[in-house]
């Protein structure tokens, strides 16, 4: 290993991408392959009360159509279960699939998607989280009563405690409070959401996928299609730019039932509009701060209010509210911790996962929210959080022990390469002792 390590090493599939040779999953054609496009709200919320495709199918070039009717297993899936593949009853969101054309070709698809029939009664949506909390906010998802999501039936608060934080705000010397709001933000990634799918001769329904999360998807569409795992071959290939966006399945389940109702290869691509409109977002995020500290520097208790926007479904937002939580107190010795969270659904496209999903939100809130603490106490930045950084044995909040701290090591070394000259104290400092 000793000729790798510090060496630059040629990037794997480097060659091929930068030469254009690479094959990616829409690169993929196959003879009489079928397209597929989706007919999508153009609401944010809303009951179906009139779809006809008739018209759609008589366009010349038009298969089929595909609605619920067509599933021949479950019409739920992803990772809360609580997301239609195909909704032609109650609307959440603007964007969401209501039924599929399959054609010869997308122009095909679009020309017959415009001749659709679909009648709508229109509702009042909810897109601000905090609103939607609020008593007669709009309710966002038919037959509940509220609009928060409930971790466990009746817990709509995620509360994770480490010792005493009131005791801890009664020492402290003084407490300084923040607030912190974080949009909503896109992946755009270059590589579209696709996916082809077929028969192959050994009988089993292929897809193509550009999944980050195979095995995880696989479980999922495998209800959808009613067909046992053996019969599903689920190929992973390269993907040309993700971020998080392909956690969640966009393409293979509408290419597959596709697949499945016409026996003929289908591809499934969205357009970069469709992608930027309705394709899962890192959700928006609010933060509430109090930090109690004494005049030395050193922190005494740390109360966390967080509230998330899930959108129009639950997605991943349980996990990645537990998670931010978990670490919204910084990598930081903090005896006393209350951490409150709560995940709210509003008419907006689904919130999901994104580059350092569950820890990067809380993480700019707590290192902004350290740097007006040490200017308003009138100490160093680095003296600050040099004196409150965790060394192995320290706890978290949910109670794990610290193993492998490197917090200060990691400050040094930018402090040297960033020309900041460190006082002796803090360089004497380490992370194997308090």
């Amino acid at each position: 290993m000793t000729q790798y390590v510090g060496q630059a090493m040629p990037r794997y599939g480097g060659i091929g991408q930068v030469t254009g040779t690479t094959k990616y999953v829409d690169d993929i054609v196959l003879p009489g392959m079928l397209y597929a496009k989706c007919l999508r709200s153009p609401v944010h919320k809303g009951i179906v009360r009139k779809l006809d495709l008739s018209a759609a199918e008589a366009v010349p070039g038009v298969v089929g159509t595909l609605t619920a009717a067509d599933i021949p297993g479950q019409n739920l899936y992803g990772f809360s279960g609580d997301q239609p593949v195909l909704n032609n009853e109650h609307l959440r969101y603007k964007g969401e699939p209501i039924a599929a054309v399959v054609a010869v070709d997308e122009d095909t698809c679009m020309e017959a998607l415009e001749k659709v029939k679909l009648e709508i009664e229109e509702q009042e949506p909810v897109f601000d989280m905090l609103e939607a909390i609020k008593p007669g906010a709009p309710i966002v998802r038919p037959g509940t009563t509220h609009n928060l999501l409930e971790f466990f039936p009746g817990v709509t608060t995620r509360i994770l405690k480490l010792g005493d934080v009131e005791q801890g705000f009664a020492e402290a010397d003084y407490v300084f409070e923040d607030r912190f709001v974080h949009n909503v933000q896109d992946h755009a990634p270059i590589e579209p959401h696709v996916s082809v799918a077929y028969w192959d001769a050994a009988d089993q329904l292929v897809i193509h996928t550009v999944s980050q999360m195979p095995y995880f998807h696989l479980r999922y569409l495998q209800p959808i299609f009613n067909l046992p795992l053996s019969r599903i071959r689920y190929v992973g290939g390269v993907i040309g730019g993700a971020f998080g966006a392909k956690n969640d399945i966009h393409a293979d389940h509408i290419a597959g039932l596709a697949a499945l109702k016409f026996r003929k290869p289908v591809k499934y691509r969205w357009t970069k509009r469709e992608d930027l409109s309705y394709s899962t977002k890192r959700g928006a995020w609010v933060f509430e701060y109090k930090t109690g500290i004494k005049k030395d520097g050193r922190i005494t208790a740390r109360h966390i209010k967080q509230w998330h926007d899930t959108g129009a479904y639950g997605a991943l937002s349980v996990y990645a509210v537990e998670k931010c939580g978990m670490f919204a107190a910084g990598a930081y010795h903090i005896p006393n911790i209350l951490v409150e969270s709560q995940i709210i659904f509003t008419n907006k496209p689904i919130a999901s996962s994104m580059r350092g999903f569950g820890v990067i939100n809380g993480q700019t809130c707590v290192e902004v929210h350290m740097n007006k603490i040490a200017e308003a106490i009138g100490m160093d930045p680095w003296e600050l959080r040099f004196i409150n950084a965790w060394r192995d044995g320290d706890q978290g909040v949910t109670r794990y022990t610290v193993q492998g701290a490197g917090g200060l090591e990691a400050m040094k070394k930018l402090a040297e390469l960033t020309g900041v000259q460190l006082p002796d104290h803090l360089m004497a400092m380490s992370s194997r002792r308090r």
